[in-house]
């Protein structure tokens, strides 16, 4: 094994996985490489079914790809066993996912501390810190109320203050304003590369809009569980032929 560029963060090399029964005959990731730089925000675009979900979900511990190597701070994560890849993705990483996932037995502000409970910090500091991002989230007055009782756009700020109150090096967001109506998700996108850039911390996005990609500060594309680039074609292209762009595997 080979050491990752001391200033990626995250750095994926070769990556291959094939979901266990799937009889679709496509693997979800076919050797994509790639590299996340400390503090950046990071897009991965690409359609629905391309690879995404999988990709970060490699990235960040959740499943041990088939085939290639995945890094942490210069740590390998696909040589960690199940117990030591729970613990970072409980104390360094942050998860939001496309549906806001809450314990309907706790209130608000203890959904957002429960990442810093479940580790062990102080009830009056953990409750301070969920209620600093919650505020930031525009929910801090919804505090004491219980995941029934909110909208779905309010219940995603709630899962977002939960994926940063514990201050993670990284927070992965996959699909994060699938759910929302489009000036709920403008805001909520806003707030949360707002709140990553000014603490240092990496995001890695998954999309499939285009225009949740240009908040980030780079963007890798995927198809068909590739990693791809686009090439504009000539601004002049030969009679009969029409401007496009083509997609090309990396």
């Amino acid at each position: 094994m080979v050491a990752p560029p001391d200033n990626d963060v995250l750095w994926a090399r070769a990556l291959h996985y094939a979901h266990s029964g799937s009889d679709s005959g496509s693997p979800a990731l076919t050797g994509v490489s790639l590299g996340v730089r400390e503090g950046e925000i990071l897009a991965v675009t690409g359609p629905r079914g391309s690879g995404k979900t999988t990709l970060l979900r490699c990235l960040s511990g959740q499943l041990l790809p088939n085939q290639g190597e995945v890094w942490f701070n210069s740590t390998p994560v696909h040589t960690m066993g199940p117990l030591v890849r729970e613990r970072l993705r409980r104390d360094r990483f942050g998860w939001i996912d496309p549906e806001p996932v809450l314990v309907p037995e706790l209130n608000v502000w203890e959904n957002a501390a429960l990442p810093l409970m479940l580790r062990g910090t102080p009830r009056r500091s953990a409750k301070s810190a969920a209620h600093e991002w919650l505020d930031r989230l525009d929910v801090g007055r919804l505090a004491r109320k219980r995941p029934h009782a909110l909208s779905v756009a309010e219940r995603q700020r709630v899962a977002i203050a939960r994926a940063l109150a514990h201050a993670p090096h990284v927070v992965f967001a996959d699909e994060p304003t699938a759910t929302l109506h489009r000036a709920d998700s403008a805001h909520i996108l806003r707030t949360l590369t707002a709140a990553a850039r000014s603490h240092a911390i990496t995001v890695v996005l998954a999309t499939h809009d285009s225009a949740v990609g240009a908040l980030a500060d780079r963007t890798e594309s995927l198809l068909d569980g590739r990693r791809v680039h686009t090439v504009p074609l000539p601004e002049k292209a030969p009679e009969g032929e029409g401007r496009a762009a083509c997609s090309l595997s990396v």
